[in-house]
């Protein structure tokens, strides 16, 4: 995450059985059945074992903290590109990549594509994405220099390759969902700033954008899963808790009182598209004592707690990505 203050404490999860959620087909076509299976029964999909492999490998030693430019972030974008091939993610373009320059440095965002299955609702896009980058090797600490990123992001690429297995293992999206994995972000939302300007100009139909950052360690005494920034600019939490019937995710005053919906990489789409563009993120501001620091480790994320939450998040975009009418809308 770019750029914010920590203060200190907050979110125990509640554990809530998913409940079937449908919308109903009536005389007038308003709405096309759709029934959510993995909201029937609690979803076990993603493993904590899947998240803790690949927070162990983009907060590795090895890569050296993935600032953006360096050997070590091209590293994290090739696991991310193999990961992809794994699943059988297409990419969107010609190859995964999407480059630009960053501040003179050659910088890529990796882009993988799950074509919808519907002939229409397919010309529409829901995207999920997260930053792959840090901000590499700083000021040693006890003889440590390099600031691993665990939490800040590798805990939200982790997020996002994790519902890229699940949507091309289920095929069953009538939107087109792209899996979008950010650099540049520490240096000032870049990447993600690159991308949304290249598919404005390719004109795709935006329906929502999501962000996942810093989601490796649950918050303290709250009674929902996750924050969601900008939570008042659009009905898209309220949405996503209809579509698997319990509280996933509510505001959190902290990040509207530092401004973290203009902090992360939702803010250039939602300033390209002016379409729902949200992030969705655990970091409280008291839970978690290392951003931008050597400490954050992956030893420190909670795996179990993360699989839930992306088990529980994975219904939202299910019902998201099949309703025939664009239900999630921008606040007047």
């Amino acid at each position: 995450m770019k750029n914010i203050l920590l203060i200190g404490t907050l979110l125990i999860m509640v554990s809530c059985k998913n409940q079937s959620q449908k919308t109903t087909q009536n005389s007038n076509n308003d709405l096309a059945v759709v029934e959510i299976e993995s909201a029937i029964e609690p979803l076990n999909f993603v493993t904590s074992a899947e998240l803790k492999e690949t927070v162990y490998y983009l907060a590795s030693d090895e890569l050296k903290g993935r600032a953006t430019g360096s050997d070590g972030i091209e590293k994290a974008a090739v696991y991310i590109e193999d990961k992809f091939k794994s699943y059988n993610v297409a990419p969107y373009f010609e190859t995964y990549r999407d480059h630009y320059k960053a501040k003179g440095m050659d910088a890529s965002n990796v882009v993988g594509y799950i074509e919808g299955n519907d002939p229409e609702l397919k010309k529409e896009f829901i995207i999920l994405g997260a930053h792959y980058d840090h901000i590499g090797v700083v000021k040693a600490v006890d003889g440590d220099s390099i600031a691993n990123g665990a939490n800040d992001d590798a805990s939200g690429v982790a997020a996002v390759l994790a519902m890229a297995r699940y949507f091309a293992d289920k095929k069953n999206n009538k939107r087109s969902i792209l899996f979008t994995l950010y650099s540049g972000e520490e240096i000032g939302l870049l990447g993600s700033k690159h991308l949304a300007e290249r598919l404005q100009e390719d004109n795709i139909n935006l329906y929502t954008m999501t962000n996942f950052e810093m989601m490796g360690v649950p918050m303290v005494d709250k009674d929902y899963e996750a924050y969601f920034t900008g939570f008042d600019l659009s009905n898209m939490a309220v949405k996503m808790n209809d579509y698997v019937n319990f509280k996933l995710l509510d505001q959190l005053p902290q990040a509207k009182e530092f401004q973290l919906f203009y902090r992360s990489d939702n803010y250039p789409f939602f300033k390209v598209f002016n379409k729902p563009s949200h992030a969705v993120s655990t970091f409280d501001f008291t839970n978690f004592d290392h951003y931008h620091k050597v400490g954050d480790e992956a030893e420190l994320m909670n795996y179990e707690f993360m699989a839930d939450l992306v088990n529980k998040l994975i219904p939202a975009y299910e019902a998201m990505s099949n309703t025939t009418t664009q239900e999630i809308q921008m606040y007047e």
